[in-house]
């Protein structure tokens, strides 16, 4: 056999080692490790906890964190994420909570913009159902923001603690869309659209909005509001008229917020935390949280962050890929 068939026949193999490789680790990264072991042998545990502060095991208190936008961007992103809100996890969370009746309290710490209407109701009626079916507190501690959808999952909480210079607030809905028909227009640039009803390209950027579309929107988003509205009012004994005239899509810092009855004490987490302890009789109980499964999945995303150096472009990436460029209704302040 020649050199070059050798040469090719040990190319071919390292391509064939590399390939099996990768489809191996990629198959190993999707593997929900807990999951399986759970699985096959029937445990009851879903996640790994972090005590944060030892105690009396039958009363705990659980520590929970919604951090970033509050969006459910399914797996697609899981490989560049860090440290940023994980809705499905989250979700998880609360249904672990709800079947643990050693917890016998949450503090639900929030940073975060909002996000989702969706999402924010889905944590909004878990925190409910723990409430009602549980019977346990729920304080919440707002870190430098807690505004739109951070508000709306902090509203049912017994209680809110805040810094005076949280921002909050900024209760209402917001859909947002392009229009560049006229930059189309002025470059020659036409669009052909076959569609089987009027409305079928709603706030399609390459036409203007007709009224009777807007007028479509504006109901779904006024619809949308007064759920918030509800929620607000429910959740801080206001009447609805109260709720609405501070939810115009303000924000407050947080001794603002105090004065107008979205926040009920200026403090840390520390001061929720011991304020929980203190009015439910939960001195001396463990403190804990939850933490993410130590899979290959998070030992990939560490190393890709570690190649992609800075934030700005691993954020680009992360928003190419998880982006849906449907126009959606949001509670969130700031850029989407």
């Amino acid at each position: 056999m020649t050199a070059k068939r050798w040469i090719a026949l040990a190319i071919a193999a390292a391509l064939f080692v590399v390939s099996t490789f990768a489809s191996v680790l990629w198959s190993v990264a999707k593997l929900d490790f807990k999951k399986e072991f759970t699985s096959a042998f029937n445990m009851n545990a879903t996640y790994d906890t972090d005590i944060i502060k030892t105690g009396n095991p039958a009363n705990k208190i659980a520590v929970l964190t919604v951090n970033g936008t509050i969006q459910d961007t399914g797996e697609s992103a899981s490989l560049l994420s860090s440290g940023t809100y994980n809705h499905q996890f989250f979700m998880n969370q609360l249904d672990e909570i709800l079947d643990n009746h050693q917890v016998k309290g949450v503090l639900l710490k929030v940073n975060s913009p909002g996000g989702g209407t969706n999402e924010s109701k889905q944590i909004y009626e878990k925190i409910v159902q723990i409430k009602k079916e549980r019977k346990i507190p729920v304080y919440v501690s707002m870190g430098s923001m807690a505004a739109s959808g951070g508000y709306y999952i902090s509203a049912p909480a017994d209680k809110i603690f805040a810094d005076e210079e949280t921002i909050t607030g900024s209760i209402g809905v917001i859909m947002q869309g392009l229009d560049y028909s006229k930059l189309a227009k002025k470059y020659g640039i036409e669009f052909n659209t076959i569609k089987t009803g009027p409305y079928k390209d709603i706030m399609n950027g390459s036409r203007e909005m007709t009224d009777a579309e807007r007028k479509l929107l504006q109901d779904m988003v006024n619809d949308s509001y007064g759920r918030f509205v509800k929620v607000v009012a429910d959740g801080r004994g206001m009447s609805q008229k109260e709720v609405k005239k501070i939810a115009d899509g303000r924000i407050m810092n947080g001794s603002q917020a105090v004065k107008a009855g979205l926040v009920d004490q200026i403090g840390y987490s520390e001061d929720a935390l011991q304020s929980l302890m203190k009015d439910h009789h939960l001195v001396g109980a463990e403190v804990y949280e939850y933490k993410s499964l130590d899979d290959w999945t998070s030992l990939f995303s560490s190393k890709i962050n570690t190649l992609l150096g800075g934030s700005t472009e691993k954020e680009a990436i992360t928003k190419l890929l998880t982006k849906n460029g449907a126009p959606r209704m949001m509670y969130l302040y700031g850029e989407e």
